[in-house]
């Protein structure tokens, strides 16, 4: 049997890397889409991960990472939406152009690359599509307007391609809250975030790496998003 294929996309660090380490440990032919050369993209070549350069800031560089995907794989186990970019009102006053980067990475990255790869996706066995939202789906946020705009209608996108691709393929998406921290997070910072939560902590990409798996080895799950997010929604 072909060895079967995990394209993740956006994973030169945090949450990608760890999801690319995991999958290529288990024996799947692992691919990547990385924007900026990082130590982390140095260790999954290492370790034998295919690495692709991609920019989804626009259609070509859409339009490239699946040709080179498509021109190489043919048994594609999953496709995990990683890939993110994270902007804001206060930091800019072109808002247009603002709503148009995410919408871009958030959006049209994934419905472009899902629309190129769906007739790779494996045949044989349950094939996967994971899209990462955020839990500002569910409330919105009054400083990240454009960003959790894009991450809603990722959302919705999850529902239309579940049905499209049904039942060979499954098509759920992942809503975190705070997973992990960065290294120049303050303390006063990280005991702020921290409190928002019932949960009070920030479980490390170990728990995405275990929702991944859990939706991945569902028979019956489609068109559904997993709040990942420590019972902030209940706080």
């Amino acid at each position: 049997m072909e060895q079967e294929t995990i394209v993740i996309t956006g994973a030169g660090q945090r949450i990608g890397f760890a999801l690319a380490k995991h999958f290529n440990a288990q024996g799947f032919s692992v691919v990547v889409s990385y924007r900026t050369e990082r130590q982390g993209v140095a260790e999954l070549k290492a370790m034998g991960v295919e690495c692709i350069p991609a920019d989804f800031g626009s259609d070509k560089g859409i339009h490239q990472f699946s040709r080179a995907v498509a021109e190489k794989h043919n048994s594609i186990r999953a496709i995990i939406h990683n890939a993110s970019d994270w902007n804001c009102e206060k930091d800019t006053d072109d808002y247009a152009a603002l709503l148009d980067q995410m919408m871009q990475v958030h959006v049209k990255a994934p419905y472009l690359i899902n629309l190129a790869l769906a007739p790779f996706l494996s045949s044989h066995v349950s094939a996967d599509i994971i899209h990462f939202t955020d839990y500002v789906v569910r409330k919105g946020s009054a400083k990240h307007i454009a960003y959790s705009a894009s991450k809603a209608a990722l959302e919705n996108m999850t529902l239309s391609f579940a049905q499209k691709l049904a039942p060979n393929v499954k098509v759920n998406s992942i809503a975190p809250a705070l997973i992990m921290f960065n290294e120049t997070d303050d303390d006063a910072y990280k005991e702020k975030a921290l409190s928002k939560s019932l949960m009070g902590v920030a479980p490390g990409e170990e728990e995405v790496v275990n929702a991944v798996d859990f939706i991945m080895k569902s028979n019956y799950m489609t068109g559904q998003s997993v709040n990942l997010d420590g019972g902030r929604a209940l706080k």
